[in-house]
Parts: C-alpha cells; sequence; structure tokens
C-alpha cells in the first residue's frame, strides 16, 4: 500500500497533458488514501481489541485540543458551509489522558460530522465542568444530512453506519474506536439522536496534582487494570470504567 501510494504521488509530479490519464491518477489517489485510512482503522480497532495498546497520560488542555481540531477542519467544513458554535463553560479544562488517542477521538467525530451533516447548518461544541468538578464534558451536535433508522448504541458498533443509503465511504470503524479509546482512558461516551439532531456526549477525568504523567498498558481482558509500564514490578491500577 505504501509502494502504490508512492507512485501515484510521483505520477502526480509528471506533467501529463492527457486529461483522462490525470483522472486516472486522480481516482488511484483517492483510492489509496482511502484504502490507508481504513487499514489504519483496522489496526487500531484490533489493537484496542487485543489489549495490545500503550497509553501515554498526562495533563491536557481539552480547550485548546478542540480550539486545534476547530481550526484543522476549517476547510472541510466551509466546503458545505457548516459552521462550528463552540460554547467553553469550563472552569477546569485540564483532563488526565492521553493526547494522541484524544486528538484522533476528536477527530473521528469532527470527520462523522463532514461526512454526514446537513449543508449550511451549525455544530454546536459545548465544554464543561460536572456539578462535582470532576469531570470534564463534552458536548457535540450536528443535523444529520439523512435520516437516522437505528438505535443510538448500534453506530458505535463496528461496520455499523446510521443510513444504509448514505453513499459516503465510511468504514464504520470511526465511532466504535472513538468510544473505546474514550472508556479505556476512564472516560464515558454516548451517543443521542432526536429526530435528526445527532448528538455526542463524552467525558473526562479532570487533572489533578495527585494524577503523575507515565506510561500504562491495557490488559488484554480490558477489565479496567492498567500497568505501568516504565514499572519494573507487575502492580496493577484499578481503573472504574
Amino acid at each position: 500500500l505504501t509502494s502504490i501510494i508512492n507512485y501515484v504521488d510521483l505520477l502526480k509530479r509528471e506533467r501529463i497533458d492527457n486529461d483522462k490519464v490525470n483522472s486516472y491518477i486522480s481516482v488511484l489517489d483517492e483510492k489509496s488514501q482511502r484504502l490507508k485510512q481504513l487499514t489504519d482503522d483496522l489496526v487500531e480497532a484490533s489493537k484496542i481489541s487485543s489489549g495490545n495498546i500503550v497509553l501515554k497520560f498526562e495533563k491536557i488542555n481539552l480547550v485548546e485540543l478542540i480550539n486545534q481540531s476547530v481550526a484543522e477542519f476549517d476547510d472541510k467544513f466551509e466546503e458545505k458551509g457548516l459552521r462550528v458554535v463552540l460554547n467553553n463553560r469550563t472552569s477546569n479544562p485540564y483532563v488526565y489522558a492521553d493526547s494522541r488517542r484524544t486528538w484522533r477521538v476528536i477527530e473521528n467525530l469532527f470527520t462523522n460530522i463532514y461526512k454526514y451533516s446537513m449543508e449550511q447548518t451549525r455544530v454546536y461544541v459545548d465544554l464543561a465542568n460536572s456539578a462535582d468538578a470532576q469531570r470534564v464534558i463534552l458536548v457535540m451536535k450536528n443535523i444529520s444530512a439523512n435520516s437516522l433508522n437505528c438505535d443510538p448504541n448500534e453506530l458505535t458498533e463496528r461496520f455499523i453506519r446510521g443510513d444504509e443509503s448514505r453513499t459516503t465511504e465510511g468504514s464504520g470503524l470511526g465511532l466504535s474506536i472513538a468510544k473505546n479509546l474514550v472508556e479505556i482512558q476512564n472516560g464515558h461516551f454516548e451517543v443521542q439522536l432526536d429526530g435528526d439532531l445527532f448528538k455526542i456526549l463524552i467525558t473526562f477525568p479532570v487533572y489533578t496534582e495527585e494524577l503523575k504523567p507515565g506510561i500504562v498498558t491495557i490488559d488484554k481482558q480490558k477489565a479496567g487494570k492498567v500497568e505501568t509500564a516504565e514499572s519494573e514490578s507487575d502492580t496493577t491500577e484499578e481503573m472504574e470504567f
């Protein structure tokens, strides 16, 4: 796959006057990138299922991460006339999580919004702290372009998509990966549907001084135990899911 992508990239750099050949190269580029994304999704899903995943927990400013994500997707959202309305009501935006995996969660959710939102609509992103100040709550809401003919819980299962008539090339893994990545970081992930309103609710534990940055390995049973990779001992810490 890497070789295919590299050779397609070399073809794109050549000066080719034949419009038909250029269109073929464009299709090759699109399909190879699509296959790469699917492969990455399958590998990520496999790592989560097998317990072969290492997390680096640290202090993360979730508001800054959301702002960066909105900026990354600005051009794509503009294509469809989607406008992000960000409402930050947090007094403490810092969470205890893995920055790379949390970025993947946000990226998957914004990709889902880009693919399936009704054009020329608003996307609401709300951030707040829980009543007990122990969690940061993230809520994303958008209007679906198609009717959602399924149970909300089914959307986080693998290879499930909200509408069988959709013609976009989603893998059906994005929400499943996002949900699992949130839960193995001691968070909560929930999908809610209200007519054509699609709503994602996520919570992460807030960062406190007692929580030290460190690398942990998730066990194969995903029973909520983590093992500190930097430690020489086999002690584990119970994590509530």
